[in-house]
């Protein structure tokens, strides 16, 4: 019996979540579903040119798995580009990155993905002192609520 399916890290849920060949009526096109974590490993790999060394780490996973997930989503992108099928982003086994914050006395913090979609609080948790900003630049790998998101550490649909 094989193990259980690690959960993914993932940064960012498209807001779009669906692409279809023009002048083709949707009820006439078949469809391939790639995976949210499938998505994250292009937009690691061929989005921002990472090696995948950096992009399992990223997605806290095994490079060999990085590498599965990727040729995974490559063939059903090939496939619906070549063979004109829609394409829809959605499911998996994920979870969301953390973000990590700072505050003027240089304490940080990690704050789940779910509380900062919800917004963040303008006080240091240590010294409940003001000039709170994100490590990261604002916006990068916020990512939007596309179609099938939901709150929760783990998000897991059967595609």
């Amino acid at each position: 019996m094989p193990r259980p399916t690690k959960c993914r890290r993932v940064g960012f849920i498209p807001e779009v979540t669906y692409f279809k060949p023009a002048g083709i009526p949707l009820r006439d096109l078949e469809e391939v579903c790639l995976t949210v974590e499938e998505a994250e490993a292009i937009r690691l790999k061929d989005l921002q040119g990472l090696e995948q060394e950096e992009g399992a780490e990223k997605m806290n996973i095994s490079r060999p798995t990085f590498q599965r997930v990727l040729a995974s989503a490559r063939q059903k992108i090939a496939d619906a580009l070549l063979n004109g099928k829609a394409i829809k982003i959605g499911g998996g086994n994920f979870e969301m990155s953390p973000h990590r914050f700072r505050c003027a006395n240089s304490h940080q913090w990690e704050v789940p993905f779910e509380d900062t979609a919800q917004g963040t609080s303008q006080l240091c948790p240590v010294c409940k002192g003001p000039g709170v900003e994100p490590l990261v630049p604002a916006g990068f790998g916020l990512g939007g609520r596309g179609r099938g998101w939901r709150p929760g550490r783990h998000i897991s649909q059967d595609v």
